[in-house]
């Protein structure tokens, strides 16, 4: 199942802006008060927050790891929320930096890519800042897990940040997925994954906790070093590193477990890449092990912007 060392399946991997965010320290690195508390009462922000998505350009065909934010919530988010009180909630959650133009067909653009081109896309769950502007790609297969799919049209799932009308759009051609068993001995703590374009370059992982469905994607081509995206599992890499929590999960025991495989995962593929999606040094982080493929085109988060621990 592996990628052979000959091939080069995987030509470049870029990351997508789609906005600058700020969230309270305690939804990042996790407090002692009841989320209810801190979600109220708090006035301290860490800035700088990324919203990224990955952009894996496959000999295949483009294949996207989620799709961002779509800018209209930042803008106006009582025309993208069904509830006042999901609209009330989320101004106290996050505070947006974000344009029209941070969407996914412009970002691609700013890459020298067409988002006519995006094959498959992958979401790693499906809350609505790695879903966004889905009517964008409805020429492509859209794949999600498919437990995710199931909180996606549960009842109030909007409570959760699942937003449906955004995401079952008329039209797109969605895949669901189930893990499988997988016996490669490289993937070891993982026993089930999903193999995206059927050749071990692009792996899916279950790496449940942010969400029940969660997943994270595993590249592995010649010329490249094995990277891992891992979404919100962890909000920065030193978190996953350090056992340390955030502030809002679905299942901190899952979230701890899936830390765990991942920091195995590390020790069995030296030089492995973690690539967060909200982390502050994921553009730099990626740019050090691919010098090559560095990307001018998209910016980097302000520098000193992030509140200190």
């Amino acid at each position: 199942m592996g990628a052979t060392k000959t091939s080069q399946p995987i030509r470049s991997l870029r990351v997508g802006t789609t906005g600058i965010g700020s969230m309270h320290p305690e939804h990042r690195y996790g407090s002692r008060l009841p989320v209810l508390l801190w979600v109220l009462l708090s006035r301290r922000w860490v800035d700088g927050v990324p919203v990224h998505f990955f952009v894996i350009d496959h000999r295949d065909g483009l294949v996207l790891f989620d799709t961002g934010l779509d800018p209209t919530i930042a803008r106006d988010p009582r025309a993208y929320l069904r509830s006042a009180l999901g609209v009330f909630f989320l101004k106290r959650l996050f505070r947006w930096q974000t344009t029209p133009k941070d969407n996914v067909s412009d970002e691609l653009a700013r890459m020298g890519h067409d988002v006519r081109d995006v094959r498959k896309v992958v979401f790693s769950h499906l809350h609505f800042d790695h879903t966004g502007c889905i009517d964008h790609l409805l020429h492509a297969e859209l794949f999600a897990p498919r437990r995710e799919w199931q909180a996606l049209i549960q009842s109030k799932s909007e409570r959760k940040w699942y937003l449906r009308q955004h995401v079952d759009r008329p039209g797109a051609r969605w895949t669901l997925f189930d893990m499988q068993p997988c016996d490669d001995p490289d993937l070891a703590p993982f026993d089930h994954c999903f193999d995206v374009m059927g050749d071990g370059s692009i792996v899916l992982l279950p790496t449940p906790g942010h969400t029940e469905g969660s997943v994270s994607m595993l590249l592995r081509s010649a010329g490249l070093p094995p990277i891992l995206l891992i979404a919100d599992l962890a909000f920065e890499l030193g978190m996953l590193m350090e056992d340390q929590m955030p502030g809002v999960g679905e299942d901190f025991e899952a979230m701890r477990d899936s830390y765990a495989k991942v920091r195995k995962l590390r020790v069995r593929l030296p030089g492995l890449v973690i690539l967060p999606s909200h982390d502050m040094q994921t553009i730099s982080r990626l740019s050090e092990a691919l010098p090559d493929q560095a990307s001018p085109e998209t910016p980097s988060p302000p520098a000193g912007s992030a509140t200190q621990r």
